[in-house]
């Protein structure tokens, strides 16, 4: 703890600022703004050290977290993204995209604003780019052993990476044109440019690791051939599965799943079309869902110059403050504006979707919705709140209800729990001699955070099952529970 006081000294927590609005809304950029490193440093001194820090117990991959704050505050960056690595792969893309368990941890936010511990993070690995210190790491020695990964989100790259520098020859198998899953095609590039993917991605390429891109596994190639190739199989495909909305009108033109919208602008992104077939552009566009994805769609419809956005949510509004329902240090739902609402539009929480209503030509042109309140029995509707708001874009971001099983999962015959996900075992092993399983598939929508400790941990089981040791890190079972 390099300054004993550092928490006492500097209690206002400061956090780079965000681009004008009338400014980011005209490109496609990260909406953060510039932040001095001198700031990030006395940001870093507010870290207590604490004797139990339970911002290691509020991170899946228990990141070492004072330690890493320690060595910014003494002007140590270098030693900084060694241990910031020595837990997780991609700090890039957590800094960015997590939601920050951690800090709902951190034993300071009890009384006072928590550690920047995110912004730290984000600070720490973009320096380290900067200055030439992330280089490949091919391994010393080979097994002879092969793995295939299916799946290049962040749970089959941590995995793959893992396993490659392991000395086993991987390969990631991917059915999209490019590597990188929701983060290259579902996040879009105003949370986080592309080029960080495709940087990791040279990484890994240089230390070993093989990608093939285009090939859905159980379509493309079978998975009986995939297994005589491969002596280990990690399943990372992620839960793709969307919820769906079943009212009357949702085969209207102009209502879409949130990945069937977010996809096409990322690719307009990518230069491989010059217009998205579904646009945002002069409409009415509704957004079903709160959460993080429908956030997404949001900022996504102001940038294609929407006439209008309103998000609607079933679940009432969160609090602002922590509720005594939620102590710390849990991660308590609370009421946020992301970036895409500082840009505007409306949202309305405690709504239900009743019908979709259409024009002649079969297009939708207004949302029947309804006020609703939370009882026993469910989402109840209130007498007397029925009412039309106009919709030519709705776009459905109401999460995912696991993997897909058609083609691969029913091929592998892998067992499945009553959710529908994958079971594994502790070592991250499914019922299937030899298949293993990481992230979404097996553990159901979640965070960006549990994907990579997901990955990193199922390494260890592959590597375990193929040289009966191992000496890769296990970030956690996936039997257990942090406090998120």
């Amino acid at each position: 703890m390099a300054d004993p006081k550092g928490f006492l000294k500097i209690t206002e927590r400061e956090l780079p600022a965000h681009r004008p609005v009338d400014v980011r809304i005209q490109d496609w950029r990260e909406v953060y703004a510039d932040f001095d490193r001198a700031t990030v440093t006395k940001q870093a001194s507010r870290c207590m050290d604490c004797g139990i820090p339970f911002c290691h117990n509020g991170c899946p991959l228990g990141n070492l977290i004072p330690e890493w704050n320690d060595l910014v505050y003494r002007h140590d960056w270098g030693e900084a993204i060694e241990r910031l690595h020595a837990t997780n792969n991609f700090p890039e893309f957590t800094g960015r995209l997590c939601p920050a368990p951690c800090e709902s941890a951190c034993v300071l936010g009890i009384n006072q604003p928590a550690v920047t511990i995110k912004n730290v993070e984000v600070s720490i690995i973009d320096r380290a780019w900067e200055e030439g210190w992330v280089r490949p790491q091919p391994p010393e020695v080979r097994t002879g052993k092969k793995v295939a990964v299916v799946g290049s989100g962040p749970a089959g790259l941590a995995a793959a990476q893992q396993l490659t520098r392991a000395g086993h020859d991987v390969t990631v198998f991917e059915r999209a044109d490019r590597i990188g899953g929701l983060l290259r095609y579902g996040i879009p590039e105003f949370k986080m440019e592309k080029r960080h993917v495709d940087r990791r991605v040279a990484q890994m390429t240089a230390e070993g690791t093989e990608f093939r891109t285009g090939v859905n596994v159980g379509v493309d190639i079978t998975v009986e051939q995939l297994r005589a190739e491969h002596d280990a199989v990690l399943l990372a495909g992620g839960a793709t599965a969307w919820r769906d909305l079943p009212v009357p009108g949702r085969e209207l033109d102009g209502v879409h799943q949130a990945m069937e919208y977010l996809p096409q602008a990322n690719r307009v992104q990518q230069g491989d079309i010059e217009r998205p077939a579904i646009t945002a552009e002069g409409k009415h566009v509704i957004v079903i869902g709160g959460g993080d994805t429908g956030a997404d769609c949001v900022g996504t419809a102001h940038r294609q110059g929407a006439a209008s956005v309103t998000q609607l949510e079933i679940m009432p509004k969160p609090p602002v403050n922590r509720p005594d329902s939620q102590p710390w240090p849990t991660m308590p739902m609370l009421y946020k504006v992301t970036s895409a609402h500082e840009e505007g539009g409306k949202r309305i929480y405690s709504v239900n979707t009743v019908e979709f209503l259409g024009d002649e030509q079969g297009r939708v042109r207004a949302l029947k919705l309804v006020d609703v309140k939370r009882t026993d029995k469910g989402f109840e509707p209130v007498e007397g709140t029925e009412r039309e708001i106009p919709a030519e874009l709705v776009t459905l971001a109401m999460g995912f209800v696991g993997p897909e099983k058609e083609g691969m999962i029913e091929a592998l015959g892998v067992e499945l729990d009553g959710r529908g996900n994958v079971v594994r075992a502790d070592d991250y092993a499914t019922t299937v001699d030899g298949v293993f399983c990481a992230g979404d598939m097996g553990r159901g929508q979640s965070l960006i955070v549990w994907a990579i400790a997901e990955g990193r941990s199922a390494a260890a089981g592959v590597d375990r099952y193929l040289t009966e040791q191992t000496a890769l890190p296990v970030a956690i079972p996936p039997t257990e529970r942090p406090l998120v």
